[in-house]
């Protein structure tokens, strides 16, 4: 189901409180424009949030970053790639919610300008499918790096499909080389 509000397309994805969001993109032979945060059309769509981090990486293809999650201080994020593309996913970490210990993914790109609202609870991880990617997002709350833990991307307990045709090798962090499964 989508609900069409303002200048963006909020989808759900059938976990409660994790959406898919297309924002309307103004182009023309000069280029575009966009709103990637509008706080009022986010929160007539159910998601009141204030963010007070912005964070940016690039990686290189094969790098897989998480999953990870903040146990005492989680963070909601809204992810978006501003070059190149991601296999970028959200697992629900609430132990209350029916959809414990479910995933979803979605690719974000520079093309289709997708972004991705990560609510706080859940793990978070992305592949990086293009040569490069540039990856940007905001964070409902600060990081605490005494705070930060994780789950190994290839878990079997998850069972994430990640998109791997085209992936030579896995590069990943030593930190996220330790992460324990469920």
């Amino acid at each position: 189901m989508s609900d069409i509000l303002g200048k963006f397309n909020f989808i759900e994805t059938g976990i409660k409180d994790l959406f898919v969001i297309e924002p309307k993109v103004f182009g023309d032979n000069r280029g575009y424009f966009m709103e990637t945060y509008n706080y009022n059309d986010f929160k007539e769509a159910g998601l009141d949030m204030v963010f007070v981090q912005d964070n940016q990486s690039k990686s290189s293809k094969g790098v897989l970053r998480g999953l990870h999650f903040q146990v005492n201080y989680p963070q909601g994020k809204l992810v978006r790639v501003i070059s190149g593309e991601v296999f970028d996913v959200g697992v629900d970490m609430r132990k209350d919610s029916p959809t414990y210990k479910k995933w979803y993914g979605v690719t974000l790109s520079g093309d289709n300008k997708k972004q991705f609202y990560v609510p706080p609870g859940f793990a978070h991880g992305f592949l990086v499918l293009s040569d490069e990617a540039e990856f940007t997002y905001k964070c409902t709350d600060f990081y605490h790096p005494e705070d930060e833990s994780g789950i190994i991307w290839n878990d079997p307990v998850l069972g994430i499909e990640w998109p791997l045709d085209g992936i030579d090798q896995i590069l990943l962090s030593e930190k996220d080389k330790n992460l324990g499964s469920l």
